[in-house]
């Protein structure tokens, strides 16, 4: 895998009369080391539609400096980027081709821009010598290299400071006090690509032609789904990354917009979306084996820690390690494997073909105030049927199997809320928060049925290999409780859900 760091920098205009004030009188701040001037050649390279440059991703090939060689980076927050850096080759990494799979599929980048830079470099550091910032003022040359516009050119000079790593953002506020009281500014650009297609007239986001507001109900369902669909796009990166709750985030991402195709059917034909619903489905599954281990290792780690150091009696933690390995033995492979797949790539282009050309049926042309609540509530009827079934009957195997099936309902009748809330305002707001409410009780009841099953299975393991099974028979009893507990909780939770007033204003 590439070599990758956060990047937390700012940019600032500057003008070729532009001179850095006395960043030594920044607090922190024991030397300005000068470390000369670099010149650097860099390549970017997009899509012929600038695909990349429409999320903000840069995919560079440069030589110079330190670290030349390709780079790719994702934006994190404003401001904040990861960098991943391969070494100089004359093709673009397999690894970054890896990562941009889901933004490409079958389509290739080319060079469209090129910047020579000229930077001056000064790094700050503390009285002890360790570096704090990195103050470089760029040069730089812009030229645009493919497509309308080729040859066109653009100069400008910016000043960059960027944090040292693990360095605190709070240094980076400091620095710019100092510059402002310099009379230099933020500059209005994120990237040096950014200013480049904008100075040579080819950012096409940045045409000045205002964006549509959703105004019928078909215009606010699309929002929804194509929002889902670029979420599903651009966390597909960073499960291959395995970065920290990516596939949880991916996962939800499809049965949002799985979810959102079976609510809204009267806006959109369900002929067309039925069976991408069900590929959405499988895609879910795919994600969810590694999640679902995760969440269960998750619940009985902590309950294992919970308890005194007296009451855990045998190898515990040990055969919890050992089970949960075994378990997720190939997982991650797995997951890579299904993203690299044709039924996954294919999926992805199924949905950008319908976000293109959606088959909306005539309900999608009526104002949202209409068609949206009638859906929305028709989600509510089925959570409610569910609900009776479930709290009819007394605790056991029946009822945690109705539970189960109503915290479905409630996902499903909460993401309906969510979907509609840019339309509906608060009502919708409101409903989706109660209706949340219901399904982290269902949510907690169901994971307790996931890790009793869990434990009588390590416990039927340890007492094959002679260990006591003391605490797992604990742990045990204590799911049990927070079972008992939370059926007894869900009546109220659902009498607050289920109030008439909460689904009358959805209607007005």
């Amino acid at each position: 895998m590439a070599d990758t760091k956060r990047e937390i920098e700012r940019k600032y205009e500057a003008t070729d009369a532009t001179r850095l004030p006395d960043l030594s009188r920044v607090a922190e701040v024991g030397r300005v080391v000068s470390r000369g001037v670099t010149e650097l050649d860099a390549v970017y390279y997009d899509t012929a539609d600038l695909r990349l440059a429409a999320d903000s991703l840069t995919l560079r090939r440069r030589t110079g400096g330190a670290d030349e060689g390709w780079h790719l980076k994702f934006p994190v927050a404003t401001g904040i980027r990861d960098e991943l850096h391969e070494p100089l080759a004359d093709t673009l990494p397999r690894s970054f081709a890896a990562l941009l799979r889901s933004r490409l599929r079958h389509d290739e980048v080319a060079p469209v821009v090129r910047l020579l830079s000229s930077r001056d470099v000064q790094h700050l550091t503390d009285p002890d010598g360790t570096l704090l910032a990195e103050v470089s003022v760029d040069t730089v040359c812009a030229e645009r290299l493919a497509g309308e516009g080729t040859g066109t050119t653009a100069t400008w000079t910016e000043i960059e400071v960027e944090l040292a790593d693990d360095g605190d953002p709070a240094f980076l506020d400091a620095v710019e006090k100092r510059l402002r009281k310099a009379g230099v500014r933020p500059s209005a650009s994120a990237s040096k690509l950014a200013r480049a297609l904008a100075e040579t007239n080819l950012n096409r986001d940045d045409t000045g032609t205002p964006k549509s507001t959703p105004y019928t109900a078909g215009d606010h369902v699309l929002t929804y789904v194509r929002e889902q669909i670029r979420t599903i796009v651009g966390l597909d990166p960073a499960v291959r990354r395995d970065l920290p709750d990516s596939v949880h985030k991916m996962r939800v991402a499809t049965r949002r917009l799985r979810s959102a195709f079976k609510t809204y059917r009267t806006v959109l034909d369900r002929e067309v979306t039925d069976p991408v619903g069900a590929e959405l489905k499988w895609l879910a599954g795919e994600l969810g084996v590694d999640r679902d281990q995760e969440v269960l290792d998750q619940r009985l780690g902590a309950r294992t820690e919970a308890l005194p150091g007296t009451l855990v009696l045998g190898p515990v933690r040990g055969r919890l390690r050992i089970w949960s390995a075994a378990r997720r033995t190939g997982s991650r492979r797995r997951i890579v494997a299904v993203l690299d797949g044709k039924r996954y790539l294919a999926l992805l282009d199924t949905l950008d073909a319908l976000a293109a050309d959606p088959p909306l049926r005539p309900a999608a042309s009526r104002t949202p105030a209409k068609a949206l609540p009638r859906a929305v509530l028709k989600d509510y009827k089925k959570l409610a049927r569910r609900m009776d079934h479930a709290l009819e009957h007394p605790p056991g195997p029946e009822r945690d199997a109705a539970m189960h099936e109503a915290r479905k309902a409630a996902k499903r009748a909460r993401y309906a809320g969510e979907a509609a809330r840019p339309a509906l305002g608060k009502p919708a707001k409101r409903f989706a928060k109660r209706v949340k409410a219901v399904q982290t009780v269902l949510g907690d009841h169901q994971d307790s049925v996931v890790a009793r099953d869990a434990l009588r299975t390590l416990a039927i393991e340890a007492h094959a290999a002679g260990e006591t099974t003391f605490t797992w028979g604990l742990l045990y009893g204590h799911e049990e409780a927070t079972a008992a507990a939370r059926e007894r909780e869900l009546p109220e939770v659902w009498a607050r859900a289920s109030d008439p007033v909460l689904r009358a204003d959805l209607k007005h």
